[in-house]
């Protein structure tokens, strides 16, 4: 039973979120953080920037791969379906009824200027939610070197308007951050072996 008011929990938050938000994945992504994170303390700070990752690399959209996870993580297999049908569920059916008059819904005079507001709201909550993010990233030189590093590379292939996919971006941010941990690794193993004490930056 109490598996049941869980699956039954995750379906209302995350349909409610998939009803709602318009935009995708990335959108839904500061709503999802105050369910998760704010409202319901599902998941920590730093677990929900991890799950973002992972569901960013991994197949699907965003959304899906963050729900899922949470869904898995509270109820099992039940609470990952449920989670998952949860927030595709309304996308499926509004795309479904628009497909039906999609040449009269779009002559709409008024609809095409609903889709202007939108538009104009998606930017904002995909900026607000990677703002948030970037706020909650552990504070040491790593994170701001990797972090510098691919937000003057985004604005210069954007004003470049050079085409650049999104694996790309997570492939070599990846490859940095290792690279770095690497870094850090050897230079505290050579610190252990001569004894010096190491800079107050890399302590942190």
């Amino acid at each position: 039973m109490q598996k049941f008011k869980t699956c039954l929990k995750l379906f209302l938050v995350l349909f409610k979120i998939g009803l709602f938000t318009f935009g995708g994945g990335y959108a839904m992504i500061s709503l999802l953080e105050n369910e998760f994170i704010t409202k319901r303390k599902w998941l920590e700070s730093d677990e929900f920037l991890n799950v973002v990752a992972i569901a960013e690399s991994t197949p699907g959209p965003v959304a899906i791969n963050a729900a899922t996870y949470v869904g898995y993580k509270l109820a099992g297999f039940w609470g990952s379906l449920s989670a998952t049908v949860a927030v595709a569920l309304p996308s499926f059916v509004i795309i479904f009824l628009i497909s039906l008059f999609f040449d009269a819904f779009l002559s709409l005079q008024y609809v095409a200027y609903a889709f202007d507001g939108i538009q104009v709201c998606v930017i904002f909550l995909i900026l607000n939610a990677g703002v948030k993010m970037l706020f909650k990233l552990e504070k040491n030189v790593w994170n701001i070197l990797v972090t510098g590093l691919v937000i003057a590379a985004m604005v210069t292939l954007s004003v470049l308007s050079i085409a650049f996919s999104s694996v790309w971006y997570i492939l070599i941010t990846a490859g940095l951050a290792l690279l770095l941990y690497l870094v850090s690794w050897f230079r505290t193993r050579r610190i252990a072996k001569t004894g010096e004490q190491p800079d107050e930056e890399e302590k942190q």
